[in-house]
């Protein structure tokens, strides 16, 4: 069995995928990175969510902005995997899941994202470049990076 993707706006989730998307969400942001913060910020009502779901479970997820409604231009946040979930190199597929969808659904091709430093090279094979000095979020070092 492989991972289904999903894409849809806010209004058209429903209550259980918001209950699986906000408790991934917290799992990994806030216990797994150790990090209070929040992550209930009012910008999901105008984010596409990418799902991706394995045997019935949601697994991956990503934000998916318009440009304008975070950045100046279109931009992914909120990238997760599950953690027993990582081994299987998901993350890969569903950053090309969010770039499509960004350019299908928004008509978009230049990205911005705010990435954890950590995770650079990853981007990096995405085609997104560093062009931001290394700045604090949450107490863990992120960089602005850019895919033209």
């Amino acid at each position: 069995m492989s991972i289904q993707w999903k894409i849809k706006p806010f209004k058209a989730l429903s209550a259980p995928e918001i209950y699986s998307i906000l408790q991934l969400r917290s799992e990994v942001f806030v216990v797994e990175q150790n990090c209070v913060y929040q992550d209930i910020d009012g910008k999901d009502v105008r984010a596409l969510h990418l799902m991706g779901e394995y045997e019935g479970k949601l697994v991956a997820y990503a934000r998916l902005f318009k440009s304008g409604d975070y950045f100046q231009q279109a931009s992914i946040g909120r990238v997760v995997i599950a953690a027993h979930c990582r081994d299987k190199k998901w993350g890969h597929a569903m950053m090309e899941q969010a770039i499509s969808g960004i350019e299908t659904h928004f008509k978009e091709s230049k990205i911005t994202i705010s990435a954890q430093l950590y995770l650079q090279k990853f981007y990096e094979k995405h085609g997104f470049v560093q062009t931001s000095e290394m700045y604090l979020e949450d107490d863990i070092p992120h960089i602005e990076m850019k895919r033209e």
